[in-house]
């Protein structure tokens, strides 16, 4: 088993908003009526596959949910936040009906999931008008990996704004990884990270604010699985299982669990070769992570804390913005672990799933992170000092090769990188090799530095993106459309 240290816990974060009105302030208008606001809608919360399928109705709307004891207006798929949790195995066929009943264009964007990316999969440049249906359909490849995806909007331009409303939710694939018997034997828990900005009524704040939307909006109330604080109990084999994920459109997370080191074993879905031992876990917009943990320790209440991280501000402009900031001076309590009785642990996995080394690149590519003013715009966020065009293609690759791209951070903020349907492996970071191979989808790339990964092009052609997923940066210019011809 692999242990790192405290300088090399960062490295495991690589395990149009503007003029945009939220939701609620539509309905404040007059476009929706009260009656509408009675309650959420009660559906059941886990959909799984049977018989190779999973079919399910997916409605995204404007309803009043319950945030712990707090009455909150939220946008929610079937009325829930989180969202309903989709389970499939490889090789399932999966057919969503989506239906939009909010009053803005939105689609569905199947994160993480190794999928194809045109048609009705996994489509980011769909545009579903209120009202509308569209009906997804695509099949999970057989060779899939087990692990943690999850679900969000994608319509450029009001994807912040759309999930710091409450649209996000869970796709597992279960798999090899949950057939180990330790990982097996463990309890499993899901943990989905998220944020709100609410007034005095539990009403969604309007976020044009200009420095909020620059830094990346955040808000003051955090809540795991849609509670502020959750318990969560030791099983009596003293073996826990958290699958997490970050759901908030900009805020970090950097977790510590009180007299419990993590045992890492699946980044971004995809498992490790051994677990990796560590104190903390630094978890960016869009990552997720599964752990393991030991009860080991003495009866009592042991609390998960969000500790102090400073990802950057707009230099002379100021940091966080007016909703919430950057957390820097305070550790929130985000859960709590209970012991009901001291318990004998069982053993960790020594061994999970081999994770293949990648042939050398045949093409190497650089790619460099910034923000600067864009004509008739203002403020951008740029690649290659260029900022999102819809028909314009920035990055041509051919299927079937592996190139090594270096994404670098030239700006005052980090930016975590985000490549749709192709994970990658970290080679290096600020030329320094990375301390173990895992896949990923999303890597940090802190201000000032250079982290270099590996990606081969498998399976699907045609037109997708990479961006940052700080969600306000990308609507505000930080995404690039990447062609992969055959």
């Amino acid at each position: 088993m692999k242990k790192i240290n405290r300088r090399q816990f960062i490295t495991l974060a690589g395990a149009g908003a503007v003029g945009a009105f939220l939701v609620s302030r539509l309905w404040e208008r007059g476009n929706s009526s009260q009656a509408s606001l009675k309650g959420a809608i009660d559906l059941p919360k886990l959909h799984k596959s049977s018989n190779g399928l999973l079919s399910v109705d997916l409605e995204a709307s404007y309803r009043p949910v319950k945030l712990g004891d707090k009455q909150a207006y939220l946008l929610a798929y079937n009325g829930q936040v989180p969202a309903p949790r989709l389970e499939a195995k490889p090789g399932d066929k999966v057919k969503i009906k989506f239906t939009n009943n909010l009053s803005n264009p939105t689609n569905l964007h199947q994160h993480g999931l190794h999928i194809p990316f045109t048609g009705n999969a996994d489509n980011v440049f769909l545009n579903i008008k209120p009202g509308e249906t569209f009906n997804y359909e695509f099949t999970i490849p057989q060779n899939h990996p087990a692990g943690t995806y999850w679900y969000h909007p994608h319509r450029h331009g009001l994807v912040a704004e759309q999930l710091f409303g409450g649209l996000a939710g869970l796709f597992v694939v279960r798999g090899d990884l949950d057939k180990i018997p330790e990982v097996k034997a463990a309890k499993e828990e899901f943990l989905v990270l998220q944020d709100f900005a609410l007034d005095s009524e539990g009403k969604l704040i309007d976020s044009d604010a200009h420095m909020s939307l620059m830094s990346g909006r955040e808000g003051d109330l955090i809540t795991v699985n849609g509670k502020p604080n959750p318990s969560f109990s030791i099983p009596a084999n003293g073996l826990l299982r958290w699958r997490i994920v970050n759901a908030s459109p900009s805020r970090f997370y950097k977790l510590s669990l009180e007299n419990h080191p993590f045992y890492l074993i699946a980044t971004d879905g995809n498992a490790l070769a051994e677990p990796v031992e560590t104190n903390e876990l630094l978890l960016t917009p869009g990552q997720r992570v599964e752990v393991l943990i030991k009860g080991d320790k003495e009866p009592g209440q042991y609390r998960l804390l969000n500790l102090p991280y400073d990802r950057g501000g707009m230099g002379m402009m100021g940091g966080g913005g007016m909703m919430g900031g950057n957390n820097n001076d305070t550790s929130p309590v985000l859960a709590t672990v209970n012991y009901d009785s001291a318990v004998e642990t069982i053993a960790l996995p020594t061994k999970l799933l081999s994770v293949p080394a990648l042939r050398e690149p045949q093409q190497v590519r650089r790619f460099t992170f910034n923000h600067g003013m864009r004509p008739a715009v203002g403020m951008a966020f740029l690649i290659n000092g260029k900022s999102y065009e819809r028909d314009r293609i920035d990055t041509q690759v051919k299927l079937n090769t592996v190139e090594d791209w270096e994404i670098v951070n030239t700006g005052t903020m980090d930016h975590p990188f985000h490549l749709h349907v192709n994970h990658f492996q970290v080679i290096s970071r600020n030329g320094k090799p990375e301390p173990y191979r895992a896949w990923r989808d999303t890597v940090l790339v802190p201000q000032g530095e250079t982290v270099r990964i590996r990606i081969p092009f498998r399976d699907y052609a045609g037109k997708t993106v990479y961006h940052c997923h700080i969600l306000d940066h990308e609507d505000l210019g930080m995404m690039a459309n990447l062609e992969i011809v055959s």
